[in-house]
């Protein structure tokens, strides 16, 4: 399948970046200069996440805030856990106001010792609220899982959570990364299956730290197929080495993605914006 025929319908594919709202003043200064750098790819929308249990939900609105200040498209996270109806419609407002079109909303992360999730159990409940609250101002992203979530009874319990999402009125999605682009092209198919039209950007996490990936990876249930932990694992603690390889690594699985009919892509930055530039340039887009 060639670009021309990518699920968004257009011949060009979509390409965003993610970014966690810094805690620091050093931390605000650096990430300017990560978008920056990165606003040059021209991206559709720099997206900004909040921590678990929604505990930066200031300081995710002020990112948004600067985003939008230096010209750029943002799209917050929005999470169910510690929300209540209240402050999303509060939330979602001051956004409105400020011109913001997309929203991505999530179940979110329970913090540990949180015992409950809040108002909104699930995304599926948070995406009918937006709706209701605000019609058709925003576009809608959701997280899709293509090797499941790891609270999921089963793979069909998943694709069943995920086609609840899209009939509240989800635009599109965006997964968690992965490593093996056969798992992110099988969940399409099966999305496809069950008459899930929405686009589905893959998720693609560059792989900075091997410590730091093997953490993320066990928390979020997205695999790092052996063969590539124990090339990771080789290299010991030769950080430049793993960055070496893990940008072959991952700008093959993009080629292979977009070859594929992937309807963009979206990056895991870590606020960091060298290796995104990186792969960027390999796939020369």
């Amino acid at each position: 399948m060639s670009h021309m025929a990518n699920e968004n319908g257009m011949n060009k594919p979509l390409f965003s970046f993610e970014f966690f709202p810094p805690q620091t003043p050093e931390g605000v200064e650096k990430l300017a200069a990560t978008r920056k750098q990165l606003a040059v790819l021209k991206p559709e929308f720099f997206s900004v996440t909040f921590g678990a249990g929604g505990s930066t939900q200031e300081r995710t609105l002020e990112t948004v805030q600067q985003i939008k200040a230096d010209g750029y498209n943002a799209a917050p996270h929005l999470s169910c856990i510690g929300s209540t109806r209240e402050n999303i419609r509060d939330l979602l407002f001051t956004y409105r106001d400020m011109g913001i079109g997309r929203i991505v909303a999530l179940r979110g992360d329970l913090p540990s010792g949180m015992a409950t999730t809040g108002e909104f159990q699930y995304a599926n409940e948070l995406v009918s609220f937006i709706r209701a609250q605000t019609g058709d101002h925003f576009h809608i992203e959701v997280a899709a899982y293509p090797e499941f979530h790891p609270q999921a009874r089963s793979a069909h319990d998943d694709i069943l959570n995920f086609k609840r999402k899209i009939a509240a009125g989800a635009d599109s999605a965006i997964t968690q990364y992965f490593y093996n682009a056969d798992s992110y092209f099988y969940f399409v198919d099966e999305c496809r299956r069950l008459g899930i039209t929405v686009p589905i950007v893959p998720g693609i996490m560059p792989i900075v730290k091997f410590a730091q990936l093997a953490r993320f990876s066990d928390a979020c249930g997205a695999e790092i197929p052996r063969w590539l932990r124990k090339s990771l694992e080789s290299f010991g603690d030769d950080n430049d080495a793993v960055q070496a390889f893990g940008l072959d690594v991952v700008t093959a699985l993009c080629e292979k993605l977009l070859a594929g009919g992937a309807p963009g892509l979206h990056f895991y930055t870590l606020n960091q914006a060298g290796p995104s530039l990186e792969i960027w340039k390999r796939l020369k887009l």
